[in-house]
């Protein structure tokens, strides 16, 4: 099995022992990506929908740099420190993705890194490539 790893400079650099993501074949499995500004390395300021673009925002960077976007993710986990944020979360989702939207999961958690309120993960399948 053949692993590609996934860098850019267009979000911010793993705070651990991770990649920004994996490719292996057309799957592409990205690291959890929370609101830190990609040159400072530090928490944005601001309310909780501005916290949400950013991490979409590094989410989207990794994708791009995958050779993808929003339009092959196939599975999006969502982890947040407090559920009275979703739906905030599902605006965001409904215009950075369009339908058919991929699966999801919402997960309610104590804490997350640097003490952000979200953290977003997924899942890409890139178009199979041909070579004629």
């Amino acid at each position: 099995m053949t692993r590609e790893i996934i860098n850019t400079t267009k979000a911010p650099k793993a705070i651990g022992t991770y990649s920004q993501a994996i490719k292996v074949g057309q799957t592409v499995y990205l690291s959890g990506q929370i609101p830190l500004d990609p040159i400072t390395m530090a928490v944005v300021d601001g309310n909780i929908e501005v916290k949400i673009r950013r991490a979409f925002d590094n989410l989207q960077a990794v994708c791009q740099a995958a050779g993808g976007g929003f339009d092959d993710v196939v599975k999006l986990t969502v982890y947040l420190t407090d559920l009275t944020h979703f739906p905030v979360v599902n605006e965001q989702i409904a215009e950075y993705f369009t339908e058919p939207y991929p699966a999801r999961a919402a997960v309610g958690v104590a804490a997350l890194p640097k003490g952000v309120e979200i953290e977003i993960d997924a899942v890409m399948v890139l178009e199979q490539e041909y070579n004629y």
